[in-house]
């Protein structure tokens, strides 16, 4: 017991004391609204503080949404209270929820989370869509996930693309360790090779030279004078090394766009996500366009209308463009 009051995190509540307090709500509904409330109060939104307050009351109580549905006016025990309350208190210090619980979907997957690594966003399945719309046909692509994180891109795009192959690199041992396990947990890890550097660094010397299909990327975007002002969610919790693109957001953007055509097949296809905000899709496409090594790059809108994702295809004598 003592070992495992060593464990947990300075200055967290624990059950104990919280249940010391004796607010806790005794029924699922009321534990539900109570949590909801509580939400509000720091300024979320009434139909995102609803969500977030179910998706953590379900995993303090570890019920399925069904069995919240179907019972609500079930009682909660003292435990799960306790637990739900702590999650509670610390959604409103601002820790993510994907955090707390754990786990977020993505592309209809399940995948592990932590601080380790940016929490993916629905946004990004648009990128996801892209690439496999462009190797569809394709035998047996292999591609390349600058800077995985989680694993989201590089696992999404192997379970939609069953005979791919994949390389995902990224510069965190971390997030290294939380793609890999999302991997074997979405059971694509015989599929993917994993390599830790800065960009397209791990790619040396593996014979890749002209044989990549495909260069996928969601990097950082965000102007460094513009970190402090994210949402406190976001900038206190999430990596910053995930987020930070340089002074104008465009660092690990031009780092990938002048790499990529050593290791991109004739015709093989460059899709990077950019902010949807501003003109960063029109900057970034005109970079590619002064390279010289792509065709004339297309910007892709997201469902919300967004300029989303910058897409080019790999120039030469021999190109055969797949997109």
């Amino acid at each position: 017991m003592r070992r495992r009051a060593a464990e947990r995190k300075p200055g967290l509540p624990t059950p104990v004391q919280i249940l010391s307090t004796g607010q806790e709500p005794r029924t699922r509904q009321a534990a539900w609204q109570w949590g909801e409330a509580r939400l509000r109060t720091r300024g979320t939104p009434p139909e995102e503080a609803r969500l977030e307050a179910e998706v953590l009351l379900r995993h303090a109580a570890g019920l399925s949404r069904e069995e919240l549905l179907i019972r609500p006016h079930a009682p909660l025990t003292a435990f799960a209270a306790a637990v739900y309350a702590g999650l509670i208190a610390q959604r409103v210090s601002g820790r993510p929820t994907a955090y707390l619980v754990g786990h977020r979907e993505f592309f209809g997957l399940d995948l592990l989370v932590d601080e380790r690594v940016l929490i993916p966003r629905p946004e990004t399945e648009r990128l996801v869509e892209v690439v496999r719309d462009c190797l569809r046909a394709h035998p047996g692509p292999l591609i390349v996930d600058v800077g995985t994180g989680s694993g989201a891109v590089a696992i999404a795009l192997a379970r939609a693309l069953p005979r791919s192959r994949l390389l995902a690199t990224d510069c965190s041992t971390g997030a290294l360790e939380v793609a890999r396990a999302n991997a074997v947990r979405c059971g694509v890890d015989a599929r993917v090779t994993w390599g830790q550097g800065d960009g397209l660094a791990p790619l040396a010397g593996r014979g890749l030279e002209g044989t990549v299909d495909a260069v996928v990327s969601n990097p950082p975007y965000i102007p460094t004078a513009e970190m402090p002002c994210l949402p406190e969610d976001v900038r206190d919790h999430e990596p910053p090394e995930a987020l930070d693109g340089g002074p104008d957001g465009l660092a690990v953007h031009r780092a990938i766009l002048r790499g990529a055509p050593r290791y991109l097949r004739s015709g093989a296809a460059l899709a990077v996500e950019v902010a949807a905000t501003g003109d960063q899709a029109r900057a970034v496409a005109a970079l590619i366009a002064a390279e010289g090594a792509y065709a004339p790059p297309v910007v892709v809108r997201d469902f919300a209308g967004a300029e989303r994702v910058v897409l080019a295809t790999r120039r030469g004598r021999d190109a055969d463009s797949r997109c």
